[in-house]
């Protein structure tokens, strides 16, 4: 009984692994070629894998792309849990967050634009698309309690997440904070340098 037991977590623990490098597969095809670019096929090639294994854990094209999107999705909503749990400033804390996404945070950031761009055409994908500006409402909620400024907030965020993947020069996190700030009818703390040109 202890051996069938072991084998039978042996082949979940590698069903477990081998469903992981196919969905970073499916990533890294996003982040190459976008999203446009996902087939069974190219994700099995950027894997390594068989075109049928692939097929097996993801039965549907939908499938893939949903699990991609989680994949990414969860990592963000955790990261906007932990702000709004345990940051003071939590305009501060998102901006950070933001701002990664020109940095070390990039290729997840632009996968994540990418498939959350491909929701609106595939309605698999809506329910994990909206977590991440349910979570940044959530977030904003904890800092105003005027509707219109937690859906600016929210709306912001998304605007900055883009033209930060998008400038050759991101603006700094100072930068972000303060739109965030405005977009939630706070004034940002004044930082170095404010009031002068950019």
């Amino acid at each position: 009984m202890g051996d069938e037991d072991g084998r039978v977590d042996g082949r979940t623990e590698r069903g477990r692994r081998r469903r992981a490098e196919i969905i970073e597969a499916t990533l890294a095809v996003v982040t190459r070629d976008g999203a446009g670019g996902v087939t069974h096929r190219t994700v099995a090639k950027e894997a390594g894998i068989p075109t049928s294994l692939s097929v097996y854990y993801f039965a549907t094209l939908d499938d893939l792309l949903v699990a991609a999107l989680s994949s990414v999705a969860d990592v963000y909503t955790a990261r906007v849990r932990e702000i709004i749990d345990h940051r003071d400033d939590k305009l501060r804390g998102l901006a950070e967050l933001l701002h990664e996404s020109a940095g070390p945070g990039r290729e997840r950031a632009l996968a994540e634009r990418e498939l959350s761009t491909l929701a609106a055409r595939r309605p698999a994908l809506r329910p994990v698309a909206r977590g991440w500006r349910e979570s940044v409402a959530e977030l904003a909620a904890a800092v105003t309690d005027e509707p219109e400024a937690v859906a600016a907030v929210v709306a912001a965020s998304e605007g900055l997440c883009t033209a930060l993947l998008l400038d050759a020069e991101p603006a700094p996190v100072e930068h972000v904070h303060g739109v965030l700030a405005r977009a939630a009818g706070l004034r940002a703390a004044p930082t170095e340098g404010a009031g002068r040109g950019r």
